[in-house]
Formats: C-alpha cells, sequence, structure tokens
C-alpha cells in the first residue's frame, strides 16, 4: 500500500532529495541535484517564489520506504494572467510503479481542489528558473543541469492516466563553425554603426552587480519571456535572490552583455560550461570534494560542450540584427575553449524566433519535452 505524507521539515527535505539521488545515481545522462540547493528551494524564508505562491511538498512511502515525490504549486498570477485554475506539479520522481505516481498525482490534485483549482499541468516549478517540462524523446541524451530528467516510464504513465500535453519544447546541440560566418561580422558592424549597440565589458563578476547589470539582465527576461508558457515575472526580491545565487558562478568570457547609447542592456546570452559530469560525481553534496568538481569543471581550459543557459532581447532590437552581435562576441569563447557544441536547452515549439537564431549553424535536434494537464472537476 503506498502512504502519501504532506511534509515540510528539513529533515524530510533531505530525504525529498535523497530519493532523487537515489533513484538516478547509476544513470549515466542524468544531472544530479545538490541537496543544498533543493532544500534551498523548498523551505520556508529562502526562497522568495515560496511567499508569492501557495505550495506542498508530499512524499510517497511504502513499507516505511520513500517511493516518490511530488510538490503540488498554486502560481495564482500566471493563473490570473491565462484565466485558468491550474494547480501545478513539479519536483516529481517516482519509483516504476503506477500506483505510486497515480497516488502521487492524485494528492496534488485533491489539494488543489480546496482552493479551487479544476485542472492540474506540470512539470512546472515555481518560476522558470525551476525544472519543467518532461522529457519524451531524447533519454539517451546527457542532461543538463537547468533541465529535468526522467525514465521513459514517466510520461507512459502520465499518458496512461489521461494526460495530453498542452505544450513541448525542442532542444539543440548546435555546433560551434571553425570561423565567424561572414554574414554576422557584416551585420555585427552594421548594427554598431547605425543602431548604436555595443558589447559591454567588465573586469569583474563583482562589477556587473555593482553597476546594476545583474538587475537589468533579469528585468529584460520578464520583458523578453512574458509571452513564453507558464512564465511569470520575477518580483524584485526574486530577482535580488537569483543575483545572489547565480551571478557569482558566472564565467566573464561566456557572458555578453550588449547595451545601447543609453547605456541599457537590451541584448544578452549567458553560457557556462557543462556542469554534468561534475553533478553526477558529487553526488547531491558540495563537501568534502563536491565543490572541487564543480569549480574544476565551471572554469576548466577546455569545455568540449557548453550549455547555453540564458539568451534573451529587448522587443525593439530582436529585428535589427543583435543576435548577430551577440554570436560575433560569443563563438570565438567557444573556439578558445575548444567547444564542440553548445546545448540550447528546452525551446518552445512555437517560438520561431528563437528558433531561427540557430538557422545559420550546423545543429541536431536531439531531446524533446511537454508539460502535461488533464481536467481534475
Amino acid at each position: 500500500m503506498v502512504t502519501i505524507i504532506p511534509i515540510s521539515t528539513k529533515k524530510e527535505l533531505k530525504q525529498f532529495t535523497k530519493f532523487k539521488l537515489r533513484l538516478y545515481r547509476n544513470n549515466p545522462f542524468a544531472a544530479l541535484p545538490l541537496y543544498a540547493d533543493e532544500r534551498e528551494a523548498l523551505l520556508d524564508g529562502r526562497n522568495p517564489a515560496l511567499k508569492r505562491y501557495r505550495h506542498q511538498v508530499f512524499l510517497a512511502k511504502r513499507d516505511g520506504k520513500v517511493v516518490g515525490r511530488i510538490v503540488g504549486i498554486i502560481n495564482h498570477v500566471s493563473n490570473r494572467k491565462e484565466g485558468t485554475n491550474y494547480v501545478r506539479f513539479g519536483f516529481v520522481d517516482f519509483i516504476e510503479d503506477f500506483e505510486v505516481a497515480e497516488a502521487l498525482v492524485h494528492a496534488v490534485e485533491e489539494w488543489g481542489r480546496q482552493y479551487g483549482m479544476t485542472a492540474i499541468h506540470g512539470p512546472l516549478g515555481f518560476t522558470d528558473f525551476d525544472p519543467e517540462g518532461m522529457l519524451i524523446e531524447g533519454f539517451e541524451e546527457m542532461s543538463t543541469i537547468a533541465c529535468f530528467y526522467n525514465y521513459p516510464y514517466y510520461p507512459e504513465f502520465f499518458r496512461r492516466m489521461g494526460f495530453e500535453p498542452v505544450a513541448e519544447w525542442a532542444e539543440y546541440k548546435i555546433f560551434v563553425p571553425d570561423t565567424l560566418p561572414e554574414k554576422y561580422l557584416r551585420i555585427a558592424d552594421i548594427v554598431q554603426q547605425k543602431y548604436g549597440l555595443r558589447i559591454k565589458r567588465f573586469r569583474r563578476i563583482s562589477d556587473i552587480v555593482r553597476e546594476g547589470y545583474g538587475h537589468q539582465l533579469f528585468r529584460l527576461l520578464n520583458v523578453t519571456y512574458a509571452h513564453l508558457y507558464g512564465f511569470t515575472e520575477l518580483t524584485e526580491e526574486m530577482i535580488e535572490y537569483y543575483i545572489r545565487k547565480y551571478v557569482p558562478l558566472l564565467r566573464l568570457e561566456l557572458l555578453t552583455l550588449i547595451v545601447n547609447d543609453r547605456d541599457e542592456l537590451v541584448c544578452f546570452g549567458v553560457a557556462l560550461p557543462s556542469l554534468t559530469r561534475a553533478m553526477q560525481r558529487a553526488r547531491g553534496r558540495m563537501f568534502p570534494l563536491g565543490f572541487l568538481y564543480l569549480l574544476r569543471a565551471l572554469y576548466s581550459h577546455h569545455a568540449k560542450v557548453c550549455d547555453l543557459m540564458l539568451v534573451a532581447a529587448r522587443p525593439d532590437v530582436q529585428n535589427i540584427g543583435a543576435a548577430a552581435l551577440l554570436f560575433t562576441d560569443m563563438i570565438p569563447q567557444f573556439q578558445r575553449l575548444g567547444t564542440e557544441y553548445a546545448e540550447s536547452n528546452p525551446e518552445l515549439v512555437e517560438n520561431q524566433r528563437i528558433h531561427a537564431l540557430w538557422s545559420n549553424f550546423d545543429k541536431v535536434q536531439h531531446k524533446r519535452r511537454v508539460v502535461f494537464a488533464r481536467n481534475i472537476q
């Protein structure tokens, strides 16, 4: 018999993360999470999103052993924007047992009904900085640290429960060219001369925050991503949280900021060397050796694979060639690192503007993921 238990304590949250690590510890494709990161994401007082959105964490147990986990989330901001009454499910994992999967989903649905929710969808997190979308293709491809990896039986079970896909993402391997395309060089020169755009350089990561570009970066995400499925605007408190959490991890040479003649951030690209192998070796722990594996991967002089973490452009520069200027700065950095290809991370299939960015590159679409939904009335 499967028992579903609502949880909230630090000890229980440790069990929550330990289950994920145990389930995937021998999987060569999954990027394993860190204990500290998952606990912080779900611990009241740490993650400001928890103050804005209602949530409940659940564990599934059988004979006293954890066999599954899930988080129910009510994002009332997204619901108001879309005119829906969805309860989200996220951070979901379970053994290969349909009864366990069904019990977890049922717990979230029952919880959501208490607050007037009439449908369920996921996997989604509190914000777009949480992993989202269930893998349905590419199970033997390396996951990235930004993505949710799952076994093939996950989508099989959700379809069996009557869920249907309501959003779909594609992921690409984008191969780094040996030389910069002449077309990009020509367009980059035009946008600098005609529109006054330029690359903003920094000597230290701390200068980015001190001069206010950390805040501008996340505010630009609010503008650029506003129309995407499930996206909700980051508050100033969330922006401060993400600046503290992520900006110190950036590599200057893999961060390209483009400003206009008023020094306003209008476009940027962020990449990192792939940290998947390092996360696997860390096995959920920063100490005693986990931080060394991560630092070695993050600051390596050679990175066969880099992850494109974020790319964004203000609407008024999206059609004037800002992307060409972005790539003329980023590609040489990949070449210096010996990068063979970059991982695009998930892109909504209907987002033709982002797909068009890779039209002049050799690429392979190697993964797909979806958000599933069903009514719960």
